[in-house]
């Protein structure tokens, strides 16, 4: 399963959301030549990355800026264009920075702590981008997502409440990282769920201000503007009938 597209693109150009999306394309570019080496890439971990181990406060921001691969990169911005443009309305461009970059810090720290020795270097965004979706999640608990489900050669999408989306993915993260041995497997569960949880305990005073199960029966749980709607086509090839 995965999320395509929502149905609420945001009332304004959510800039914030576009500069990190750049700014993360342009260091991964920057630093892709230096990931094409062995000896070159463990120097810019060593500088860059967070490592439980060292616990470099530093790191626990620049490390959120880097990306391993194009695909870890990809699906990274994909969910941040996704959730991250609804936020930034209701946070506003300056809160909502603040609110990012804080939750991927406490996203690191969640993994430092469940993993203190660890001397694994960690990188992606996707800890902060946790945090967006549990915002997200608080603020707009039955917004729909369009989920791509794909089965052997099956494939479909069904719009599904954002709760029922977001929840599933937190779980998992619980799940993977009780069942993951310390120091084996290459994704950051404990970030994610820390990142996860700090996004909710940020925006929840926005949420009280914002007016708390009230503002959630005058918006029934969804981005406060008028919902997109989206419409299939018809394909313009003719079926081919058998022949007798």
């Amino acid at each position: 399963m995965f999320p395509i597209r929502d149905h609420n693109p945001s009332s304004r150009i959510p800039w914030v959301t576009f500069a990190l999306i750049a700014v993360n394309v342009v260091v991964f570019l920057a630093t892709l030549p230096a990931l094409s080496s062995q000896a070159t890439a463990i120097a810019l971990l060593e500088r860059y990355a967070a490592v439980p181990a060292i616990a470099a406060p530093l790191t626990f921001v620049t490390s959120q800026f880097l990306h391993g691969s194009l695909l870890h990169l990809a699906g990274n911005m994909w969910f941040l264009w996704l959730y991250g443009d609804n936020l930034e309305d209701e946070m506003g461009p300056v809160r909502y920075l603040g609110f990012y970059l804080f939750c991927g810090v406490a996203a690191a720290l969640a993994q430092t702590l469940s993993e203190p020795g660890s001397t694994v270097p960690m990188v992606g965004a996707s800890g902060a981008i946790a945090g967006v979706m549990g915002g997200y999640l608080l603020l707009f608990p039955k917004a729909r997502i369009d989920i791509l489900v794909i089965f052997i050669i099956f494939f479909r999408i069904f719009p599904i409440p954002a709760w029922i989306v977001l929840g599933l993915w937190f779980a998992i993260q619980i799940f993977s990282g009780a069942a993951t041995p310390a120091g084996i497997g290459g994704v950051a569960y404990w970030a994610h769920a820390g990142g996860f949880l700090a996004g909710l305990m940020l925006t929840y005073p926005l949420w009280r201000r914002l007016g708390g199960r009230r503002f959630w029966n005058a918006t029934h749980g969804h981005p406060p503007h008028p919902e997109a709607r989206y419409t299939t086509r018809r394909t313009p090839i003719p079926k081919a009938g058998r022949r007798r």
